[in-house]
C-alpha cells in the first residue's frame, strides 16, 4: 500500500470529478500550490506521503495542504471527487495531510460543488464552501496514520508487510530476510516510526481492515485474512483504535456507498 513520493511532479489543476479508477490503479507523486479534499463517492483512496498512509473510504475526506507531496492507489472502481480549497479556508485546516469523518451533510454539500463542478466565487458556491468549511471544522479526525520510515533496512521490512499484511513472521524472521539484525530493527522501529514493531504490523493491519470492511467483508473474513489468530482478537484491536467496532464501521461504510 505505501508508494514512493520521489521525482514528485507538480500539477496546475485538477478537474474536480476524475475519471473512475480502476482496483490498484495509481496516481503518481505529486503536489499543488493549493490545499486539496479527496473524495472517494465509491471505492476507497489510499493516499501516501513522506510522512504517511492514509486510508479514505467512502465515508472520509483527505485533507492535502499546499505543497505537500502525495500519492495515491484506488481499491475496488473508485469514483475520486476533488475539490481545490481556497487560500482562506487552507488556513484553518490542519498543516498536515489528515482525514476526516464524513457527516451526510458534509458528503451532500461536497458532491454538490464537486459535481457539478461549482465555482467557489459564485454565491451558489461560497454558501458550498462555508458548509464544507463549518462541517470539516467539526468532523472528527481519523487517527490512523501509519508512518513510513525513511531508513531503507526499515523500509525493507515494511515493504513485506504491506505486500501481505496477514504475514506473521517475527521482527526475527524479517531481519534475516532484509540482511537486519532483530535488535537493529527493534531500535529503528522505536527511533524511525516512534512505535513497536508490534504496534506498526497492528496499525496495517487495521488500516486495511478499513478497506476490506468498506468493501462489504465480513468481520470474521477480515480477521482471518489479515492475520489476526481469531475474531475477537480482532475486534478488540480495531476497537481500541478505530474507536467503534469493526460491525458497526462496515455498516456505516456499506451504507454511505450506497
Amino acid at each position: 500500500m505505501a508508494e514512493g513520493t520521489q521525482q514528485a511532479v507538480f500539477w496546475t489543476d485538477d478537474s474536480p470529478v476524475c475519471e473512475p479508477l480502476a482496483h490498484g490503479a495509481d496516481i503518481a507523486a505529486h503536489f499543488h500550490d493549493y490545499g486539496q479534499l479527496r473524495y472517494a463517492a465509491s471505492g476507497a483512496l489510499v493516499t501516501t506521503t513522506e510522512s504517511g498512509t492514509w486510508v479514505t473510504p467512502a465515508n472520509r475526506i483527505t485533507w492535502v495542504p499546499p505543497f505537500h507531496v502525495h500519492s495515491s492507489r484506488s481499491y475496488g472502481e473508485t469514483d475520486v471527487r476533488v475539490l481545490p480549497v481556497p487560500a482562506a479556508l487552507s488556513a484553518q485546516l490542519p498543516p498536515e495531510p489528515s482525514v476526516f469523518v464524513a457527516s451526510a451533510l458534509l458528503r451532500e454539500a461536497y458532491l454538490a460543488m464537486s459535481g457539478e463542478q461549482e465555482s467557489a466565487a459564485s454565491e451558489r458556491g461560497r454558501l458550498l464552501l462555508a458548509v464544507i468549511g463549518a462541517e470539516l471544522f467539526r468532523a472528527p479526525q481519523e487517527p490512523l496514520r501509519l508512518p513510513e520510515p525513511s531508513d531503507p533496512r526499515l523500509k525493507a521490512v515494511t515493504d513485506l508487510l504491506h505486500a501481505d499484511p496477514a504475514l506473521s513472521a517475527t521482527l526475527a524472521e524479517l531481519g534475516r530476510r532484509t540482511g537486519s539484525s532483530e535488535r537493529t530493527l527493534s531500535r529503528l522501529f522505536a527511533g524511525d516510526l516512534s512505535m513497536s514493531f508490534h504496534q506498526w504490523r497492528t496499525l496495517l493491519r487495521i488500516q486495511r481492515a478499513l478497506l476490506e470492511l468498506a468493501q462489504g467483508t465480513s468481520v470474521t473474513d477480515t480477521a482471518m485474512r489479515l492475520g489476526w489468530a481469531n475474531p475477537g482478537s480482532f475486534i478488540s484491536a480495531f476497537t481500541d483504535l478505530v474507536g467503534q467496532t469493526p460491525g458497526r464501521y462496515r455498516s456505516t461504510a456499506v451504507a454511505a456507498r450506497g
